[in-house]
């Protein structure tokens, strides 16, 4: 977005981002009215500070890592009501949301918090592992191994999509 930080500026920048980060946000968290409330925070503190965000080279990954930061923060104070409510809950559903991804983003809770975020950054996001390790302030040989591991820890869980999972391993 522009670095004019104006209110005309902040609503495109929502408008053309806001549904594709509550994907990406729901998919890292696997809850979706944990997504909203995270990325809902995101967006007000974003506002709040637009005239530096907007001036971000990717004003879209720091409100995607607000969020993230939001509903980890919000998982630490709910673990146990949290626990709970994943043993006995069905798979919310995101509108116009297929099957497939559905499957993949209930595998996702399966895996360990830091895997999922680099396994949605890296496919669901597309990003490089060099922008995951920028994003997330960790080191790209972290951010690598994180990616086979959850992986494999998600292929475990997605059997139909098992053999394409342990291919993509290779291309890391």
């Amino acid at each position: 977005m522009g670095s004019t930080g104006t209110e005309a500026d902040f609503e495109a920048f929502y408008a053309a981002s806001s549904r594709r980060l509550l994907g990406h946000v729901y998919a890292m968290v696997g809850d979706l009215a944990e997504a909203e409330d995270a990325l809902q925070e995101a967006y007000a503190r974003a506002w709040q500070r637009w005239g530096r965000v907007s001036a971000y080279e990717d004003p879209e990954g720091w409100v995607r890592t607000v969020a993230y930061r939001i509903a980890v923060s919000a998982w630490r104070r709910t673990a146990n009501r949290l626990r709970a409510q994943l043993r006995g809950a069905g798979s919310e559903e995101v509108p116009g949301a297929s099957p497939d991804r559905l499957a993949v983003i209930a595998a996702l809770r399966a895996v360990p918090a830091e895997q999922r975020r680099v396994i949605v950054l890296y496919h669901l996001v597309g990003l490089t592992v060099e922008e995951i390790s920028a994003e997330t302030g960790t080191p790209s040989g972290t951010v690598k191994s994180r990616l086979a591991r959850g992986r494999r820890a998600l292929a475990g869980h997605v059997s139909e999509y098992a053999d394409d999972l342990q291919e993509a391993m290779t291309h890391v």
